[in-house]
């Protein structure tokens, strides 16, 4: 006996969806994993990347429906124009008039100021971007986590992403700027991993040393970019792969003559992927997470370089290697960079002499001291407790 089988016609759907970015592209795996466990579909998608406009074929796409991470007004334009049941899986364009399935921004903010909070700081720092949604729904979580904690925060605000090399150097400058008008030290949550690679930079540029003087934490976990990173960049790594899947599960039911969600849907992160950015000891180097674990507990004891390869079975060569090749400095660097950090607090939470300042934080004479302060902040010891005082850290 011969079956009647009906073959189903794949539903066409179109993706506009970045594969520049690792988020996009968890995006897409997560779309892909839903097709294949409840397809079929037709899948309508070109590489792109987040910045560029609205394809120019959706205009006349004759499909069934469209999942689009929104970056501005003219992409939404056109994905409501089409008439077809669609969703937005960024959430960079507030009202756009679409549901909206992303990462529960208020979640990632929270997360990350837990890292920060738990690392001891009691000073904090937000840099986001103007004018975008998501990234200030995880400045005022941020701000509201810290202010709840005790503390305030500090923020700076960038324009939107340009590829104009001239425009990259203005927002570098902005943010040494920025971090070299902090007190320190500090913990910094920036809204993506992007603006945290520029934030390191703006560090090095202005002698902050990361984590010792700011801890940075980023968002999406792209890893070749936080890994690319000087230092190594922590971030918190939102379940991009959910979004999809669940963007995905949502647009297949409004195709099926489903209503829409009442309000948006979030979907919770994954965690903080911790690298050397906010926690000098996670690195993957058992020896130098033991050198560094003994330099912060003694260094103030007025330690050397020898002190430390007589706790670490290695030899110096191997040792100041390892310390030039995941930190860029020497043994005596980090001595030195771990007594300036002590330095900063004593001045600004004490009103102790300088020299006293000097014998606690393990310099034997207060003019050695004023020499490696000044070389390292550009400015003396008591110029810099003047400038917290004045700003009324």
């Amino acid at each position: 006996m011969q079956r009647n089988v009906q073959s189903r016609s794949p539903k066409k759907v179109a993706l506009i969806v970045e594969t520049s970015l690792a988020s996009g592209r968890n995006i897409l795996r997560g779309i892909a994993r839903y097709v294949r466990e409840h397809g079929p579909w037709a899948i309508y998608h070109q590489p792109r990347g987040l910045e560029e406009d609205v394809p120019q074929w959706i205009a006349d796409w004759n499909g069934d429906g469209i999942i689009a991470r929104v970056q501005t007004p003219s992409i939404a334009r056109a994905v409501l124009a089409t008439g077809l049941p669609a969703v937005d899986v960024l959430g960079m364009v507030p009202d756009v008039g679409l549901p909206l399935v992303h990462t529960d921004d208020r979640a990632v903010a929270e997360m990350a100021a837990q890292h920060l909070l738990e690392r001891g700081f009691r000073r904090f720092g937000y840099c986001g971007i103007s004018g975008a949604a998501w990234a200030e729904a995880r400045q005022a979580a941020f701000a509201a986590a810290v202010r709840r904690a005790g503390f305030e925060c500090a923020e700076c605000l960038l324009p939107a992403e340009s590829a104009r090399a001239s425009d990259w150097e203005r927002q570098q400058n902005h943010l040494a700027q920025w971090v070299a008008g902090l007190p320190r030290p500090l913990g910094i949550m920036v809204c993506n991993d992007p603006r945290g690679e520029l934030l390191l930079e703006a560090c090095r540029r202005v002698g902050v040393a990361v984590p010792e003087e700011a801890a940075v934490v980023g968002v999406d976990n792209d890893e070749p970019l936080c890994e690319i990173c000087d230092p190594p960049l922590s971030s918190v790594e939102p379940d991009h792969f959910h979004v999809g899947y669940r963007g995905a599960q949502l647009l297949d039911r409004m195709m099926s003559g489903g209503p829409p969600p009442e309000g948006p849907i979030y979907v919770p992160p994954l965690g903080v992927v911790t690298r050397l950015s906010s926690d000098v000891l996670a690195v993957d180097d058992p020896l130098l997470v033991r050198a560094l674990s003994f330099i912060r507990r003694h260094a103030c004891d007025g330690i050397g370089a020898d002190d430390v390869l007589a706790q670490v079975p290695a030899s110096r060569s191997t040792l100041q290697r390892r310390f030039r090749r995941h930190l860029g400095r020497t043994i005596h660097d980090e001595i030195c960079r771990v007594r300036l950090r002590r330095v900063c607090e004593l001045l600004d939470s004490t009103d102790l002499p300088i020299d006293e300042v000097a014998h606690r934080a393990g310099f034997v004479h207060r003019q050695y001291l004023g020499e490696v302060f000044k070389a390292q902040l550009g400015m003396t010891p008591a110029q810099y407790r003047r400038r917290v005082r004045d700003s009324g850290a």
